[in-house]
């Protein structure tokens, strides 16, 4: 171990026990084309963290807005054991990310601002950007992790540079980009519980002076270990297979300038996601004694297929006193369908006090014919010296999405009803902003963004469905966007900052059904307030971030999503409150022992006297909320749904240096408070609190060439609802179970 100088003891014992929460905000980054080479810290220096949250390369502590960033070996220890995306809830602090179809269809959410919305042309206020492409439809926001530099989180609106429809945040991946130096790469193998397998890789080629590509794969696999009890099929359900690749080519014949293309695309296959029937114990949020998460009485086919690709070009000229750049896209979605038994149960042959009893069939089955996304961005940068530069840019984005929604009987499996609609979606904005140095000490700057959006929607087949009118809509709306900022330094080590912003959600649109027509919600708008410090502490021995905030979004579009059957309807509500605060910390406890902490307090209010909703059927569940004489429920002052009032999350890391290597045990921990499914309270339909731990123990050796390690996740077994029907008695699903493995990596 290395022995530590009198005055680095002083400083651990006097930030020994601040550390001791650490969590690390897990912030760095290396993108190959837009980050200059760092110099490397000395022992027990954390790394200078370089993000690109205002679209160029910063130093984080000089960036006004609350943001985080996994990379490393943080993000390594998330993916290790197969898992998809939905693993980055909670990891940094007012992140959820949860899904009631699985490995597909993830909703973001950001400071409690999401969408709940399952219908296939849901739009979602956190965006969600891959290689500087919008994902929009939430089924290609799904696209799995493997050979990223880093994903960045930016919270509060960002409209004035990113993309569409961006007033909750952003959560931005950046894949590891090719070079021209030599030919390197990297091989992850891991194999768990349940026989889950990943494999990821990457190769890189130099092809010439100026070309180099690299070429990035993803295999997952698990076994299916869910006991069907219906059929008597044992390991019958709950297995996928996934497959990713990208292939990225870079040509940079001069300093001027470069491209860089990229082609990708992702093909799944396995089980829909499982719903167990009445697994909520009436009058409490407990599960139901005797409840086994390996058993599942599903009378109904059930599995998902889904094939995206897509491809883009991203050019840039570096020219005197100026960059430009041009940013080409295209996501295709061309087979995705999610076929489940949603009620988990059956009313054949069983009575009331059957565990499995449901008092009606609902077997569906929803999915995707085709969408093809085109967007098209152009933007210029100022390079002066000065204390005056500026971005400016405009852009288009161009989606037209055909999905269906099916049902069927499921005595016999045959189709009974089907329901074909088409969007269409065209939105183009310009954007601009300006930094202006007033002194050494203190940064201005400001944003504004045009965007006018409109979106076409009609129902084009209904077989066996009596519909209600109206079955098409039109919609149409233009805004204006805003913000500014300011950044001043303290002393060389300390920024503060402060942000007002605007953002803007464009209208949108939900199928319509046997019982509710075409549902439209008109544009959101938002108005953010954020103020913080961020600081390197003890001679970058450690990092603090600290951020306060406070929004109001007014017109919010809510889904309300079952109450008496299996449908949702959008609804805006006058207004919704939210503030909070959030907090990260990592750095040094001593030159072995490195700690990390963040958290997140997130308060949010739905403020709007005349909403009520319909709430579960059957008389089935306990509300709590104040009831029309009509029974509906009262939602003013209620939470959002899926927003945790506060979250948590830990890691650590000790090494131990060997005379080859050095052995190491790292953990990782996340907790979220107690969380609301719907927009009415129920004592049912109310998820606990979850805490959730991670542990990997390994040897690195060859300079950190080779690892070998041993992991888990979910190590505690914790199992929680963390989602419910409530048309069809209290049935759930829940969350991932407890894996170990082992797991090896090598570069080359």
């Amino acid at each position: 171990m290395i022995k530590m100088s009198k005055m680095h003891k002083r400083l651990c014992a006097k930030s020994a026990a601040m550390l001791a929460l650490s969590a690390a905000l897990p912030i760095g980054a290396a993108y190959a084309d837009e980050v200059a080479a760092e110099t490397a810290p000395a022992a027990s220096q954390l790394e200078t963290v370089t993000v690109t949250a205002q679209r160029r390369k910063e130093n984080i502590r000089d960036v006004p807005v609350s943001v985080s960033l996994l990379r490393d070996e943080k993000l390594d220890v998330l993916v290790s054991s197969g898992q998809d995306i939905r693993v980055l809830a909670g990891k940094v602090p007012s992140l959820n990310v949860e899904s009631s179809n699985g490995r597909t269809f993830p909703r973001f959410y950001i400071r409690g601002y999401g969408n709940t919305d399952f219908n296939i042309f849901a739009s979602q206020p956190v965006s969600l950007i891959y290689d500087d492409v919008v994902q929009e439809n939430p089924i290609l926001k799904g696209y799995p992790i493997f050979d990223v530099a880093g994903v960045e989180v930016l919270r509060g609106p960002q409209g004035t540079l990113f993309g569409r429809n961006t007033p909750a945040g952003v959560v931005k991946f950046e894949s590891v980009k090719p070079n021209l130096d030599k030919i390197e790469g990297y091989y992850n193998v891991s194999a768990a519980t349940h026989n889950t397998t990943n494999f990821d890789g990457a190769v890189n080629v130099p092809l010439s002076k100026e070309w180099a590509l690299r070429f990035s794969t993803l295999r997952q696999h698990r076994d299916d270990y869910v006991d069907n009890t219906f059929t008597g099929q044992k390991n019958a359900l709950d297995g996928y297979d996934e497959h990713a690749e990208r292939v990225q080519l870079l040509y940079a014949p001069n300093t001027m300038f470069n491209a860089l293309f990229n082609v990708h695309q992702r093909s799944t296959t396995g089980s829909a996601r499982i719903f167990y029937a009445n697994m909520i114990k009436q009058g409490t949020n407990d599960i139901v004694d005797g409840f086994d998460p390996n058993k599942s009485f599903t009378n109904a086919p059930n599995f998902q297929r889904l094939r995206t690709n897509g491809a883009s070009a991203r050019l840039s000229w570096d020219l005197d006193g100026i960059k430009l750049y041009s940013i080409t896209g295209f996501e295709h979605v061309g087979n995705y369908v999610s076929h489940g038994d949603i009620d988990g149960g059956t009313p054949n042959g069983l009575g009331p006090t059957s565990p499995n009893f449901i008092p009606f069939q609902v077997e569906t089955a929803g999915g995707i014919t085709s969408v093809k996304q085109y967007s098209q961005e152009f933007r210029a940068e100022s390079k002066n010296a000065g204390p005056l530069n500026w971005q400016a840019g405009v852009y288009y984005f161009n989606e037209d999405a055909n999905g269906f929604t099916d049902n069927f009987d499921t005595n016999t499996h045959v189709l009974t009803t089907h329901l074909a609609s088409r969007q269409k979606n065209s939105a183009w904005a310009t954007f601009g902003s300006v930094n202006y140095a007033v002194n050494d000490d203190f940064m201005l700057r400001a944003g504004l963004r045009y965007t006018k959006d409109k979106k076409d929607f009609n129902t084009v087949e209904a077989t066996n469905i009596v519909q209600v009118s109206p079955t098409s809509a039109d919609v149409s709306k233009a805004k204006v966007n805003w913000d500014l900022s300011g950044t001043y330094k303290y002393n060389k080590d300390v920024n503060f900052y402060g942000r007002v912003a605007t953002g803007f959600r464009a209208p949108s649109i939900a199928p319509a059904s046997t019982s509710v027509p075409v549902t439209v919600a008109d544009a959101e708008t938002i108005t953010s307030f954020e103020a913080g410090i961020k600081a390197d502490l003890f001679e970058r021995r450690a990092r603090v971030a600290f951020s306060l905030y406070n929004y109001q979004v007014k017109n919010q579009q809510l889904t309300v999503v079952g109450g008496t059957s299996n449908v949702t309807r959008l609804i805006n509500a006058a207004k919704t409150n939210g503030r909070g605060a959030e907090l990260e910390l990592e750095g040094f406890v001593t030159p072995s022992l490195k700690m990390s902490l963040g958290g997140s307090y997130n308060f949010t209010e739905i403020k709007d006297p005349s909403l009520s909703i319909a709430t579960c059927a059957q008389t089935r569940c306990t509300v709590t909320d104040s009831l029309t004489t009509g029974n509906r429920a009262i939602i003013d002052g209620n939470p959002l749904p899926q927003a945790p009032k506060w979250t948590i999350t830990a890691t650590g890391r000790y090494s131990i240096p060997m005379e080859n290597g050095e052995f190491f045990v790292f953990t990782d921990w996340a907790y979220r408070s107690k969380i609301n499914f719907f927009l009415y309270e129920a004592t049912e339909f109310t998820g606990k609190a979850m805490v959730e731990g991670g542990l990997r123990v390994g040897y690195t050796w060859d300079a950190g060439k080779y690892e070998m390690a041993v992991f888990g996740r979910n190590i505690t077994d914790t199992q929680r609802i963390t989602g419910a029907i409530d048309f069809n008695n209290r049935t759930g699903f829940i969350n991932e179970p407890r894996q170990f493995g082992v797991q090896f990596k090598g570069n080359f």
